[in-house]
């Protein structure tokens, strides 16, 4: 994956979003710039999330590097070449190599036009990632932010922006309407504020608590 490059946002963005919310502002000045990296390929990177997928991302790095030293570029080409027995043994269930291979055969035959991707709205390019096997809602959502660094994407499917949505509002539940009400707030600029909820969520202001574990007096 290319770790040089890193999601794109600036002053527009963080003026906006601090002018739309206070507590949000509060969070981006104690946290400050976040150097998210993003994927430069959109092939790999559909590939690397499905290896990623309920396992841990130290588990995820240790098959991707296996894989890239035993293919060298990963492309449909490498896979096909490799099949799946080969592939499951860097590490990933036999699921996921099917689907993996299953994907590069799509790419290679022209099944799938990975090209076109780019040029669809994000409600679009989701329903179309969504239908490969062992993409889901949620991987699409990522693979829009992380590899076409798409700005307005806000996931509902992930655990991690929930738990830093209830810490920075003390929320102890996120529905969907609720959470649909932050969209709306953050729109355009929905990614962005995803970068802040996800550092929370992982423990960037430590006096900060989820409200969903704290026990009933």
């Amino acid at each position: 994956m290319n770790k040089n490059k890193y999601f794109p946002y600036g002053d527009t963005e963080i003026a906006y979003l601090k002018r739309k919310d206070r507590r949000l502002a509060e969070v981006i000045e104690q946290i400050g710039h976040i150097d998210r990296p993003t994927d430069g390929d959109l092939f790999s990177s559909v590939v690397h999330h499905i290896i990623g997928q309920q396992i841990s991302t130290k588990a995820q790095k240790t098959i991707w590097n296996r894989m890239q030293m035993s293919l060298g570029e990963i492309n449909e080409q490498t896979i096909l070449k490799t099949g799946v027995p080969k592939l499951q043994s860097m590490g990933m269930t036999y699921k996921k190599a099917e689907y993996i291979t299953d994907f590069a055969a799509k790419v290679d035959s022209g099944e799938f036009n990975l090209q076109r991707i780019s040029e669809m709205s994000d409600e679009e390019a989701i329903k179309v990632l969504s239908s490969l096997k062992g993409i889901g809602i949620w991987t699409a959502e990522m693979i829009l932010l992380f590899c076409l660094e798409r700005p307005n994407v806000f996931s509902y499917g992930d655990l991690a922006i929930l738990r830093g949505i209830r810490m920075v509002y003390h929320h102890k539940t996120i529905d969907r309407i609720r959470f649909e009400r932050y969209r709306k707030r953050f729109s355009p600029y929905c990614s962005v504020a995803s970068l802040y909820f996800w550092a929370v969520g992982g423990g960037a202001i430590p006096e900060m608590t989820d409200y969903a574990t704290k026990k009933k007096k």
